[in-house]
């Protein structure tokens, strides 16, 4: 009976995350044009950190618990998921842009940081100290782009409808809401499953918790992409994996010593490697990730499920 609810709750988690993402991509494009703020920077700072909610509140509850292979795990796995299934199923779907400022800063920067933590993990914890360079290098991540926006550095090529600003805000908080109570039963749901068949809490933070957690990028990335904002669709996906690892891994850091397993160095040298992918694939591509390039990102994640499951 309880596995039977636990699949009616997962069920009920995807439909809340369907509807949420539509109504928050609305919104935050919205307030993007009414602004005056480019779509990337929208998609890099709000709706990234607004789909990353489930990722902070999962890791960093977990961070207290002391399950460190799931605060680890969710975000590393999470990162992986983020570029391999969401983007190349996004890809499949309809082909993604990526403008040249995410080709040249925000994705090598993703990349750098994925090998920052991978650095910083390499003594087995992801300490005090390391928790304030991680949160440092965020703020000053966040500063680059406000002033990079307003000297106009970043382009915005893509037009939306604007509403009334509160509209847009209402909009923006009802779908954001909505992401993550839908994520939040979705991940607990699923969890719940996942223990019911005895798997690790390794493989269940790398596959059904980060998952779960990246259900938020996955529908809002789609819907945006569907709606032609490319650039919220990229931003969401490589401003999520930046806020994943220096907010998240950094706040969790700064609260207790978060340890960082062996076993995790393989995967987080994998989320790493998705990143250098992606780069390679926008740059085939002329910035753009076709749907060839979306099946290739799609088998490369079934090539690491499969390394995972051995």
């Amino acid at each position: 009976m309880e596995l039977f609810i636990s699949f009616v709750l997962l069920a009920l988690g995807f439909v809340m995350l369907v509807k949420g993402a539509d109504v928050f991509v609305d919104g935050a494009s919205s307030i993007a044009g009414g602004l005056g703020i480019p779509q990337l920077v929208i998609g890099l700072t709000v709706v990234a950190m607004g789909t990353s909610a489930p990722e902070a509140a999962v890791s960093i509850a977990a961070a207290l618990k002391g399950s460190a292979d799931i605060t680890i795990g969710n975000i590393v796995g999470s990162n992986i998921l983020n570029v391999l299934i969401i983007l190349g199923l996004t890809a499949v779907i309809l082909p993604v842009a990526i403008s040249k400022s995410a080709a040249r800063i925000d994705l090598p920067f993703m990349i750098f940081i994925t090998l920052l933590l991978l650095f910083l993990g390499a003594d087995g914890t992801v300490g005090l100290t390391d928790g304030i360079i991680l949160s440092s290098v965020f703020a000053l991540y966040l500063t680059y782009l406000f002033i990079a926006a307003k000297k106009g550095k970043i382009a915005d090529n893509t037009h939306v409808k604007k509403c009334k600003l509160w509209q847009s805000a209402l909009k923006t908080l009802l779908g954001l809401a909505l992401i993550i109570f839908g994520s939040n039963f979705a991940v607990d749901a699923a969890s719940a499953i996942a223990r019911a068949f005895g798997m690790t809490e390794r493989f269940i933070g790398l596959t059904v918790v980060a998952l779960g957690t990246s259900l938020p990028e996955l529908f809002t990335s789609v819907s945006a992409a569907k709606k032609g904002n490319a650039d919220i669709a990229i931003g969401n996906i490589i401003g999520s994996n930046i806020f994943n690892i220096l907010f998240v891994v950094g706040v969790s850091a700064l609260i207790v010593p978060v340890p960082f397993s062996p076993e995790f160095i393989p995967d987080t040298v994998i989320a790493s490697a998705a990143g250098a992918l992606l780069l390679v694939l926008s740059m085939a591509g002329k910035g753009k990730i076709k749907r060839l390039s979306g099946v290739l990102m799609l088998i490369s994640y079934a090539v690491y499920f499969g390394f995972l499951c051995i």
